[in-house]
């Protein structure tokens, strides 16, 4: 218990101390006009009230992933503990606050034409395609899911669903902002964050009154607990699993739509600082309750061994400890959630094409031109395996939260102040990714490498990308 509860507090110490300091650090400045009130268009440029902003913001990057995530990551023991807590504050919360604030400073530009301006147009170009791809399967991955579920549940057939979620989405995709996102996802948000409240007040009650050991993070327990160690390496896979509650790219292809809404700049960290760490207390209070419900880490291990997945677990421990409202909690997070992660991500990829070709998305006749060949492509990818689909989207969403953090360590550089607080974590986010696709395994996405080889190479990597960051911003500043 004194490691649950102490994460938490060091969240909510982290959001008030660091996050004030990062704020003011970037240069918050609350006499600024914002993209929401210079460029109103009514459609995606919509001032909003911010505690709307936040909810949004929250659920946008949240959705299955800080639940999901956490569930698989607690198979690696307590070390998820200290993933979640440093990710979160030193990582996640600044990624988070840079990639919404700098589309409030550049009138609302989405994440690659950010990239580009401070990395340069050949990062840009590269980007630009990448985002798409994921942003594209982020949308599949959170439409097979539900389809697949409500098939079980209704028998009305899987391929149905998908129609129906993907109409739903084009909808929402072409609609206002305020039409749909703002005003039905602030009660999803709501509901995601009571789900985790009733979990986590369930570990607290549950604890007290003897019904529940809880496993601490101790010198002993920093170690790999996973049931097949081998195929599951602490370092980087734990880095990879929990992406969404540490630190995830996905997260800087929603802050740009927020930063559309926002009135003024002092509420940037609430927002985008702020939801991440909401984020990180979700993924907290799931990681805890997976590793202690089914008796420990290893009764954790042996239920994903037996075929259970996440969604089942989630529905089981929903179930057991909050009975009836549980089950509700359960359909709404396993189902709507997702839906609502799945069309956001399709409304950011309508976002970034129309930066990129610089069209204006007033008409609906130009949102159509844009939408429909992405929904297209989106059908064609659903038809895949999921399976094939989930294991790539890790290992993207932490390439491009390390893109991301060069580029505000770009910015600092070019702002003539100090980059550390984002070239630190670039630097070793950078050894994450590399360590990955050399020693993970094949089935992974990785080489399978030596282990000596895989991790003498990744640190080598990041310090020449350090070393070549460091030369690179100096000529830009002297430019």
């Amino acid at each position: 218990m004194v490691t649950f509860l102490l994460s938490l507090i060091l969240l909510v110490i982290g959001y008030a101390i660091y996050g004030k300091f990062i704020d003011g650090f970037f240069g918050m400045d609350k006499s600024k006009k914002t993209p929401a009130l210079e460029l109103q268009d009514g459609v995606d440029f919509f001032p909003m009230k911010p505690w709307r902003i936040f909810v949004i913001q929250f659920l946008n990057i949240a959705g299955l992933g800080p639940i999901f995530g956490a569930i698989l990551g607690a198979m690696y023991g307590p070390m998820a503990y200290l993933w979640i807590v440093l990710g979160c504050i030193f990582m996640g919360g600044v990624h988070d606050y840079f990639s919404g604030m700098l589309s409030v400073r550049d009138k609302g530009m989405s994440l690659p034409e950010i990239v580009g301006k401070y990395l340069g147009n050949n990062v840009k170009m590269v980007l630009r395609v990448f985002t798409l791809v994921l942003l594209v399967f982020v949308g599949v991955a959170f439409v097979t899911g539900p389809a697949g579920l409500l098939d079980s549940l209704t028998g009305g057939g899987k391929n149905l669903w998908l129609y129906i979620i993907f109409a739903y989405y084009l909808i929402a995709t072409l609609l206002p902002i305020d039409k749909i996102i703002g005003k039905v996802y602030p009660f999803f948000g709501a509901a995601l964050l009571l789900m985790a409240v009733g979990v986590g007040g369930s570990i607290v009650y549950n604890y007290f009154f003897g019904d529940l050991n809880l496993i601490e993070l101790t010198f002993d327990n920093m170690r790999n607990f996973h049931s097949n160690p081998e195929n599951n390496i602490l370092f980087p896979m734990l880095f990879v699993v929990i992406s969404c509650g540490a630190i995830s790219g996905f997260h800087s292809t929603q802050s740009p739509m927020m930063a559309r809404c926002m009135t003024n700049e002092k509420y940037g960290r609430p927002i985008f600082y702020g939801a991440m760490v909401a984020e990180g207390i979700v993924a907290m209070i799931w990681a805890t309750a997976a590793m202690n419900f089914f008796g420990g880490v290893d009764g954790l291990n042996s239920t994903i061994a037996a075929g259970h997945d996440p969604a089942w677990i989630v529905n089981e421990i929903c179930n057991s400890w909050l009975g009836k409202i549980g089950a509700i909690f359960a359909i709404v997070g396993v189902v709507a959630c997702p839906i609502t992660t799945g069309d956001t991500a399709f409304r950011s990829s309508r976002l970034i094409l129309s930066d990129m070709f610089k069209m204006s998305q007033a008409k609906v006749s130009s949102r159509l031109l844009i939408s429909i060949p992405l929904f297209v492509l989106g059908y064609i990818l659903s038809q895949m395996d999921f399976s094939t689909i989930w294991k790539y989207l890790g290992i993207a969403n932490q390439i491009l939260a390390t893109i991301m953090l060069w580029t505000g360590a770009s910015y600092l550089k070019q702002n003539n102040k100090a980059h550390y607080f984002l070239s630190i974590p670039a630097f070793f986010l950078t050894i994450v990714c590399v360590t990955y696709f050399l020693i993970a395994p094949i089935k992974n996405g990785g080489l399978y490498l030596n282990h000596t080889l895989s991790y003498s190479l990744g640190i080598g990597v990041g310090l020449i990308l350090f070393f070549l960051f460091c030369i690179k911003s100096r000529k830009l500043v002297s430019k």
